[in-house]
């Protein structure tokens, strides 16, 4: 953690949660887990993703981060997009 960090204030209004009532989840609509779910289940571990210092200009930077959603996962995409269509 940083200095930063710490100084950030929890903008949540404890007193109106805590007076909220627990109303309670409908689980009703869910099917059971079954053991036949659990023989067919399969556990994913998503590839660790490669961590590297790119330099990329800003007005690049700015546009797509202007797009909106996570502009990181967008250039991601695009690069991938751009790997495929080379045929390789």
């Amino acid at each position: 953690m940083n200095d930063k960090n710490l100084s950030n204030t929890s903008r949540t209004n404890w007193v109106a949660l805590e007076s909220m009532e627990d109303e309670g989840i409908d689980y009703s609509d869910i099917p059971p887990l079954t053991e036949a779910f659990f023989e067919k289940a399969t556990l994913t571990i998503p590839a660790a993703q490669a961590q590297y210092l790119v330099q990329i200009e800003p007005d690049v930077l700015t546009w797509f981060q202007a797009q909106g959603g996570e502009y990181q996962a967008l250039i991601n995409s695009i690069l991938r997009h751009y790997i495929e269509s080379q045929g390789q």
